[in-house]
């Protein structure tokens, strides 16, 4: 690869598999969750909560991400450089710092754990029970993964860490 662009040269070529299916586990895991507890509240909250996670994190972060990144169409952390190369043609990592992706991501996830545990909070004011507790507690515990552990943990192997901006590792 002939680029202006750093990459990390110890970084992954390809993440394992079992990796990305762990990954990809705790990413539905943690919308499957979100969604339970906006149900608690108001059902069709999780249904749009729902949708927007597929459609966001499914779609549009893998055209506007994605398609830039070193590992379009490779296995990379959680494998969505396969999936974007399915879905959409290849871009330029030269762009990947200028995708409207990097700002929309961090604003996705946000949504994606400020909005049920708003909403389960709320819920669980209103009529205590034991099963919102434990959907809370897990969406917690989730979120805190996916947002600083399992997050460093794929950085640290990752070409793109020296160029993402949201890299956990610098």
């Amino acid at each position: 690869m002939k680029t202006g662009i750093r990459i990390y040269e110890k970084g992954l070529e390809e993440y394992s598999k079992s990796s990305i299916i762990f990954g990809n586990f705790m990413m539905m895991l943690w919308i499957a969750l979100g969604t339970a507890a906006c149900w608690f509240l108001y059902p069709i909250a999780a249904w749009i909560y729902l949708a927007f996670a597929i459609v966001m994190v499914g779609v549009v972060l893998r055209k506007f991400v994605c398609i830039n990144c070193y590992y379009y169409d490779k296995w990379c952390s959680m494998g969505w450089g396969k999936l974007s190369a399915l879905l959409f043609k290849r871009g330029n990592i030269e762009e990947f710092n200028k995708s409207i992706g990097l700002k929309l991501a961090p604003i996705t996830y946000g949504f994606l754990t400020l909005i049920p545990l708003i909403l389960i909070i709320i819920s669980t004011i209103q009529n205590f029970t034991v099963y919102k507790i434990v959907v809370l507690v897990l969406l917690l515990l989730i979120s805190f993964y996916s947002g600083a552990a399992g997050r460093k943990k794929a950085c640290t192997k990752c070409k793109m860490r020296l160029l993402c901006p949201g890299s956990a590792v610098k």
